[in-house]
């Protein structure tokens, strides 16, 4: 919907009814509340609906502390937060959303309850992460006021909201929904109900990649953490965010949308993450997952290559991609640099060094001499650290080179192991590979996903901005060779990804 017509939607008025006072249903309430709306605080276990209004006190207290809002704001929020005996209670609300256990069935049942006591204009909305709505709306005799409104965790800090209409919802309650959202301070994307949805849909590669990239050898959990932070310009690395997450909680999403897309082997848990589970060992509430917490905690280790002399000379073929200011940035450490002509990579004394484009280096090394491979960087100027990977058949020497030309930049190097597509490269691929297929079958709009994943889990970069930013065809190939090497399906190239590579070739 263009903001022309959002703008002239009715946000929601009226008292606002949250059933489940855990985590988020007692953040979701403080939302509605900071907006304005009495809310009406519910959940099955009695006592729950009280205890979580006492924490919201403390959070509130903490907001004052802090100088975010006044002593009489916070008294005002708290006051309109008021905890329900029973559902009976709910019965002149204009909006329930809902934010219990992610189960189909207990969901079903309490949607059913509410229908026959709440008014027929009032909105019925989940905050369900990755189950169908049009699944949970099935048995209701009014599914066209049935929608999603997924907020993230912390729901009063982050401003994503992900509204959902399932196959029967109807396009006004959308519209309310969304101008709701914006009334409360939230930034809302619409998407349509796909296993997922937008942000656990296209971001399950950010996981997925990395583990399996454990699982080969290619680093340390701190080294492809590191990589991904201080190369791939993410705030945190997949595995110190799946430890703050919780193993649990990120394996058991990730099994949802698997068994949504009927076991397709592109969502396929990991076993390095089903075994963290079943030990136990989810992460920081429990004081080890990935790594360990605590006051005598280890710190994580990364393993950085050791200085290296930095070659004199340095020959540059063609253009480099995204690559290409580390040309300018090897004449500004004084090295000698000629440019020439030819498929873009640079020679350091007879090794050739390219950015990976999925193959193993080990692989092209067979046909093309001594070959390194470069990992992908968001910005190679600032970027203060790069991962190298080495074919077998390089010599320690030539290794020591690469090495050298990369510290001579200012840039800490990580030796990753030949593994296909390395760290970055991989994750980045996929990632732009998911979010395009997420056009390609009308989940969102490609405004909405970039919106999501920027607001939603903070990427560096909108996925198709990237995409523009290595280029359609390089991508392609990465994720074809992907599929070549491990031909399980999980690596197929998106259809539209194939056209955008398409028209990129027909415009060179």
């Amino acid at each position: 919907m263009n903001d022309k017509a959002l703008a002239t939607s009715a946000a929601i008025s009226g008292h606002v009814a949250v059933v489940g006072a855990g985590a988020m249903g007692r953040g979701i309430a403080l939302v509605a509340a900071s907006a304005g709306h009495t809310v009406l605080l519910f959940d099955a276990i009695a006592g729950t609906a009280d205890k979580a209004r006492t924490q919201l006190g403390r959070d509130l207290d903490r907001l004052v502390e802090r100088g975010r809002i006044t002593v009489d704001e916070a008294r005002a929020r708290l006051a309109r937060i008021v905890p329900a005996a029973g559902l009976d209670d709910l019965r002149d609300v204009s909006l329930v959303i809902e934010a219990v256990v992610e189960d189909m069935s207990i969901k079903r049942d309490l949607f059913q309850q509410l229908e026959s006591l709440v008014a027929p204009d009032a909105v019925l909305a989940t905050n369900t992460s990755s189950l169908s709505i049009t699944g949970l709306a099935c048995e209701l005799r009014y599914p066209g006021r049935f929608a999603g409104m997924h907020f993230f965790n912390p729901a009063p800090v982050l401003p994503l909201v992900e509204i959902v209409h399932g196959a029967s919802t109807d396009r006004s309650v959308i519209a309310q929904l969304q101008a709701t959202a914006v009334a409360w301070g939230k930034t809302p994307v619409v998407c349509g109900s796909s296993p997922g949805f937008i942000v656990n849909r296209v971001a399950r590669p950010f996981y997925g990649e990395a583990m399996r990239a454990l699982e080969e050898g290619a680093a340390t959990p701190a080294t492809i953490d590191a990589l991904m932070r201080e190369s791939g310009g993410f705030r945190m690395g997949p595995f110190e965010l799946t430890d703050l997450i919780g193993q649990d909680v990120n394996y058991s999403v990730t099994e949802s949308v698997y068994k949504a897309f009927h076991e397709d082997p592109r969502y396929r848990p990991c076993a390095v993450q089903q075994e963290l589970v079943l030990a136990g060992h989810l992460g920081r509430k429990s004081g080890r997952g990935f790594y360990q917490y605590g006051d005598a905690a280890p710190a994580p280790e990364i393993d950085t290559a050791p200085a290296a002399p930095m070659p004199v000379r340095l020959q540059v073929f063609g253009r480099l991609g995204p690559a290409q200011p580390l040309v300018a940035m090897a004449g500004a450490a004084g090295v000698v640099v000629t440019c020439h002509d030819g498929p873009g990579h640079m020679d350091i004394d007879g090794l050739k060094l390219c950015l990976s484009d999925g193959r193993l280096a080990t692989e092209r090394a067979a046909t093309e001499g001594p070959v390194a491979l470069l990992d992908l960087a968001l910005d190679y100027t600032n970027a203060s650290r790069l991962g190298l990977a080495f074919a077998d058949q390089v010599p320690d020497t030539m290794r020591a080179t690469a090495i050298g030309l990369l510290q001579g930049m200012n840039k800490q190097v990580c030796i990753v192991d030949d593994v296909p597509g390395m760290v970055v490269m991989r994750t980045v691929a996929m990632l732009i590979n998911e979010a395009v297929d997420a056009v390609y079958r009308k989940v969102a709009n490609e405004a909405d996903i970039e919106t999501a994943m920027l607001r939603g889990v903070n990427y560096p970069l909108g996925l198709l901005d990237w995409l523009q930013r290595i280029g359609a065809n390089h991508v392609l190939t990465v994720v074809q060779n992907l599929d070549r090497i491990h031909g399980d399906g999980r690596y197929r190239a998106s259809p539209l990804l194939r056209r955008k590579a398409a028209l990129a070739s027909a415009h060179q």
